[in-house]
């Protein structure tokens, strides 16, 4: 399974949405609705997941999909 792959598994959990629904160059607040409470809840599932070190606020929701799947990846997510 890809990190991509992984990291929609998360927002599935977390959103109850499909991976259908993540639009991967659109930001995450306008494609998905994020607001900066459920940003924390995925960025807490995401540190959970992937054994990350970050802040609860470490990824913001005005990203893109893509960035996000870039910034976990500088942070070592596999």
């Amino acid at each position: 399974m890809s990190l991509e792959e992984k990291v929609k598994a998360v927002f599935k959990d977390v959103l109850e949405i499909g991976p259908e629904e993540i639009k991967p160059d659109e930001k995450m607040d306008i494609c998905l609705g994020l607001d900066s409470t459920e940003m924390v809840e995925i960025t807490v599932a995401l540190k959970r997941a992937f054994n990350l070190d970050i802040p609860n606020n470490g990824f913001k929701k005005t990203l893109t999909f893509n960035e996000l799947i870039e910034e976990m990846k500088a942070k070592g997510a596999q």
